[in-house]
């Protein structure tokens, strides 16, 4: 085989090698693009889950105040459906049965 053989054999072989590392990079770039957009999807769902949940922590305050509010309701309905002649009574809780 000649010099020139030699230097086509050389010159094919290259060529095959870039061409398969072309390949695999474009095979590579694509799944790192899908893993980017799989990234982004979860990291949104994040953040709607954050914002969601961001004041959970006031539910306590918020339930002690509403069993507020009910103890005033009460005090409200007993004075607004007292009778005429009747004075006003002690709080009552909307949460019981009347009696």
């Amino acid at each position: 085989m000649s010099d020139n053989g030699y230097w086509f054999v050389a010159l094919l072989l290259g060529l095959v090698v870039a061409v398969v590392a072309v390949v695999l990079l474009e095979t590579f770039l694509r799944e790192v693009h899908r893993v980017e957009r799989g990234a982004g999807l979860i990291w949104g769902a994040g953040k709607q889950v954050a914002g969601n949940t961001a004041t959970t922590w006031l539910l306590g305050e918020t339930s002690s105040r509403l069993d507020l509010l009910i103890d005033e309701a009460g005090k409200h309905v007993q004075l607004l459906s007292a009778p005429a002649d009747a004075g006003p009574h002690d709080s009552g809780d909307l949460r019981t049965e009347p009696r």
